[in-house]
């Protein structure tokens, strides 16, 4: 009986001390990567799954960089009357990362990411955190759009296969050509519009086909390392991002790469070299625009959230194909993108 007694409270006590570290154990395991599904992420490529292969790689490390995407198209907007070397300079000089930086070579862009912001935050987090996936997705739409009939040669682009692999470039080796069209009927059977998503002028095509307007000089940019010619697409090793012929890595303090801490294999070597932290130089960059910073921004720990962001309470356009968007007469006005032919 009295060892009984004497051996209660000692079981108690081991009991506490396991439940203790346990509990330690348990909450010091990282947390695992969300993950979408490859029909969400055929839905978040479908607008820029049909861009040459090099302007996708600038724009899925920039979309990881969301709020220098504020920062550019807002700078861009107040320079308008920058033009060619100038621009070039101008853009170097500042603090950007270099996909951004990129994408000031095509201005259309850049304002449509700005415009779909809460789009551009979750495409950069899948970027990020699902590259293979990623690029596996764009060559899935790619197919659609060939079998739909609406993805082949023309004189704005050449459309190759090798393999299984459908790659998209330039037909001119210093004018590139974005193609319009509209995200959600370019692919055969109709998509579901990606929430809060908004067409952006010159870079929406009204049917099921693809048009194109006034192209982008990109041999003003040539001489700067973030320039046209540095970018591309390697397919062949899952579907890395390569910038002058080494792989590209997101330095973003915006988007989580939730992959470092699962304790497996990530995406991405991050040994990395230059590429800066947009917050280093700019701890505020919206300006006056806290609804953006908190809607948009709110919370990259988590996978596809700007899915059921209050960010995305604009109507979807279920069922718009309208309005006047059509190609052919370049980039037309409205939304703060420039005109034209991009800077020749």
């Amino acid at each position: 009986m009295k060892y009984g007694r004497t051996s209660l409270p000692l079981l108690v006590a081991w009991g506490l001390l396991a439940t203790q570290a346990n509990f330690a154990q348990t909450t010091s395991e990282p947390p695992q990567a969300a993950q979408q599904s490859q029909e969400q992420l055929q839905q978040l490529v479908a607008p820029i799954a049909l861009y040459p292969d090099a302007l996708v790689a600038q724009i899925l490390p920039a979309a990881s960089y969301p709020e220098q995407i504020v920062e550019a198209a807002q700078w861009l907007d107040a320079h308008k009357g920058v033009q060619g070397d100038q621009l070039a300079k101008e853009v170097d000089a500042q603090p950007w990362d270099e996909s951004v930086k990129a994408l000031t070579q095509f201005p259309a862009v850049l304002a449509n990411m700005k415009q779909n912001l809460a789009w551009t935050s979750e495409l950069g987090d899948a970027y990020v955190n699902q590259q293979q996936e990623v690029s596996q997705a764009i060559q899935t739409m790619r197919q659609r759009a060939k079998q739909a009939g609406n993805l082949k040669d023309n004189p704005q682009e050449k459309v190759k296969t090798q393999g299984k692999t459908i790659v998209i470039e330039p037909s001119a080796p210093d004018v590139v050509y974005v193609p319009e069209y509209d995200p959600w009927l370019a692919y055969g059977a109709p998509l579901a519009v990606f929430p809060g998503w908004y067409p952006y002028p010159g870079l929406f095509w009204d049917g099921p086909g693809i048009g194109f307007g006034a192209g982008f000089g990109v041999g003003l940019f040539a001489g700067y390392g973030w320039g046209w010619h540095h970018w591309d697409f390697d397919w062949h090793h899952h579907g890395r991002i390569e910038h002058d012929h080494h792989t590209y890595v997101s330095h973003s303090t915006t988007i989580v790469n939730r992959n470092r801490f699962t304790g497996g294999q990530t995406h991405f070597n991050h040994g990395g070299d230059s590429h800066r932290a947009f917050s280093e130089h700019q701890p505020n960059v919206f300006h006056g625009t806290p609804a953006i910073h908190s809607g948009a921004f709110g919370g990259f720990t988590h996978g596809g959230i700007a899915r059921g962001n209050a960010f995305r309470g604009q109507s979807s356009f279920g069922g718009f194909h309208g309005g006047g968007f059509h190609g052919g007469g370049g980039f037309h006005g409205g939304g703060g993108g420039h005109g034209g032919g991009g800077h020749r």
